[in-house]
């Protein structure tokens, strides 16, 4: 897995908050896909780092995270 931090932004994507955030906080992340890479940011930190991977290891860590809920 490839993990990159970016300084603050990944600018022109489009971020979707995780269905399980709930509308009083908590602990909320965001996803935004791009046609080689997926980026996740902390929803309550949008200026902060975001940790980019491979669409094949998003995919297999929602596979694996879902199997726990």
């Amino acid at each position: 897995m490839k993990n990159v931090e970016f300084p603050t932004t990944v600018s022109g994507l489009a971020w979707f908050k995780s269905s399980y955030s709930g509308a009083e906080g908590g602990q909320c992340v965001e996803v935004a896909a791009a046609p080689a890479t997926v980026h996740v940011r902390d929803s309550k930190v949008t200026t902060g780092p975001v940790l980019t991977v491979s669409p094949s290891a998003w995919t297999e860590f929602v596979g694996l995270a879902s199997k726990e809920c």
